[in-house]
């Protein structure tokens, strides 16, 4: 019998130590998952790159299957993330103009003027979560899809329900998150076709009636993907990198004396903090294919671990420490292959004004309660994270 996956309860942002047994004895190895059975888990850098790069590894596999996996949530079809080849080029080419470099610059001005106004809002002492890391990305990808934001506490519920592992909401729950989700985007798609705007649904919504380019299904799940993985991810990692500068005091008083290293300081973070709780997204064996120590059937689903990737010591030396000065080079916090991150420049933009903002106008910041993490979900990240300055 494969030993049950994940091994011990995440702990805040600690990492269990099997990940570095396993990258040094055995990366490749059978595990049991939450849900769906055994799959293998893929911990370390080189595995995982190539299983992420590999087109023998699908996820168009997973659609609708009952597959080794950490979420309650059976994959509906539909989504980007559930796509391979031409069909996930083709939905990736719809938006790709929306996140280019240049144009999230442009945005940068705008981010910057949400931040200010959300810490000039803040109490002394306050929850820095409610206060600033989860409003300022919710109204940032609101705003560039068209989300009205004074729906944000629906869809951050859904959201949760949609995230949830093992301990978290219950399977019927999860569903009853993603149904909502649907419905929501359902009606917002409707409101977009009778009154159409400068916003990213509004061009989405032109590509299926106008050009074809997507289905109805496409259309909604395209909207739900980019809300959920607009604000989740980059919230809690903005939080989890305050709280991880606090556990570092010498970096963070070395980001304010030098602001100009903040770009590469956030590479750091980025590999160094592990946001996912455990294994990312099954994909599945289309061949029988090598991977490193293993030889993966066909039809077998293969998992990778990225945060224990981002750890492997063959190719960041004293991969537990936090190093601003690191050559970083290229981390898998934002994946590798046709899957890599959409939204990874609006990420690092995003982390980039808000944390440079906090290290310059609080240069007293400090945690004023113990940080309490959540539980049961895909992502890591404070309940509550309670600052003075």
């Amino acid at each position: 019998m494969a030993p049950t996956y994940p091994f011990s309860e995440t702990d805040g942002l600690a990492l269990d130590p099997t990940y570095e047994r396993l990258r040094r004895e055995e990366p490749v190895t059978r595990v049991t998952y939450p849900y769906g059975g055994e799959g293998w888990l893929v911990t370390s850098y080189e595995e995982t790159k190539f299983v992420l790069g590999d087109p023998r590894f699908s996820r168009a596999r997973t659609v609708n299957q009952d597959v080794p996996r950490m979420q309650p949530l059976i994959a509906p079809g539909g989504s980007i993330l559930t796509h391979d080849g031409e069909d996930h080029a083709r939905m990736r080419r719809l938006v790709s103009k929306a996140f280019t470099v240049r144009r999230i610059e442009q945005l940068r001005p705008r981010a910057q003027q949400i931040t200010d106004d959300l810490l000039d809002r803040m109490d002394n002492p306050g929850d820095l979560v409610e206060g600033f890391t989860m409003p300022f990305p919710i109204t940032v990808i609101c705003e560039l899809l068209g989300v009205p934001f004074e729906d944000r506490a629906d869809f951050r519920m859904w959201s949760n329900q949609v995230l949830a592992t093992v301990g978290g909401y219950t399977p019927e729950e999860a569903m009853e998150g993603m149904l909502k989700l649907h419905a929501y985007f359902t009606g917002l798609i409707a409101k977009r076709r009778q009154q159409p705007a400068d916003d990213l649904m509004s061009a989405l919504v032109a590509a299926r009636d106008n050009d074809d380019r997507l289905s109805e299904d496409e259309l909604v799940r395209f909207g739900i993907t980019l809300l959920v993985a607009g604000h989740e991810t980059t919230a809690n990692m903005i939080a989890n990198s305050v709280v991880t500068l606090f556990e570092h005091p010498d970096a963070m008083k070395r980001l304010r004396e030098d602001p100009d290293t903040l770009p590469n300081a956030i590479e750091e973070l980025l590999r160094f903090i592990p946001l996912g709780s455990g294994a990312g997204f099954t994909r599945i064996a289309t061949e029988d294919v090598q991977v490193g120590n293993a030889l993966v059937k066909e039809g077998d689903a293969v998992l990778v671990v990225v945060s224990s990737a981002n750890r492997d010591e063959s190719v960041y030396p004293k991969s537990d420490e936090l190093d601003l000065s690191r050559d970083v080079g290229q981390h898998l916090q934002f994946g590798h292959g046709i899957h890599f991150c959409l939204g990874s420049q609006l990420a690092r933009m995003e982390l980039q004004v808000a944390l440079g903002t906090l290290l310059r106008r609080m240069p007293g910041l400090r945690l004023a309660e113990p940080v309490e993490f959540r539980k049961g979900s895909l992502v890591r990240g404070p309940v509550k994270l309670v600052v003075a300055w």
